[in-house]
């Protein structure tokens, strides 16, 4: 089965995983729009970048994306321009008939103790849980890769006696 975890947000990352393994993770594909080059998701990437890694050899695929929601503090704008990216994830995902499950933070940092912790943790976790993968984990900024890799893991563990 290929599992493929999702960090939506245009800081976030996708996590193809397979066989309790990761196969490869991407930073969330960005395009540049308008007088302001603001950052948005690219759509037409992310499906590309989908069809890359889809072969006939999987019978079984699960789309797991972090159910996100506005949080206090958070401004307007950008919780539009972080609702638009999750509307892209979701119509992808609808269009391409990929089976979608959504997962609360809660949920899944609760299943790797990490309610409560820094955002630096998640990195952290990943590397003890995946130290094969740790290079590519080496910065700060790779929290977000953490975050998608954890996501398909949680997915992985918790869902492979259902499916």
């Amino acid at each position: 089965m290929l599992i493929i975890g999702i960090d939506p947000g245009i800081s976030g990352s996708i996590c193809f995983f397979e066989d309790g393994k990761i196969v490869e993770v991407i930073e969330m594909p960005v395009m540049t729009e308008g007088k302001k080059n603001k950052k948005q998701v690219n759509g037409a990437q992310i499906y590309n970048e989908f069809l890359k890694r889809i072969t006939s050899k999987h019978d079984e695929i699960r789309v797991v994306i972090e159910q996100v929601s506005a949080m206090p503090g958070q401004g307007v704008t950008s919780m539009f321009n972080f609702g638009q990216s999750y509307g892209i994830l979701k119509g992808i995902c609808s269009a391409m008939q990929l089976p979608m499950f959504f997962v609360r933070p809660a949920k899944w940092k609760k299943y790797f103790n990490l309610i409560n912790s820094q955002k630096d943790a998640s990195r952290t976790r990943a590397i003890e849980i995946f130290p094969y993968f740790s290079t590519q984990l080496s910065k700060k900024k790779d929290s977000n890769k953490a975050d998608a890799i954890l996501i398909a893991s949680f997915y992985y563990e918790t869902h492979q006696k259902e499916d």
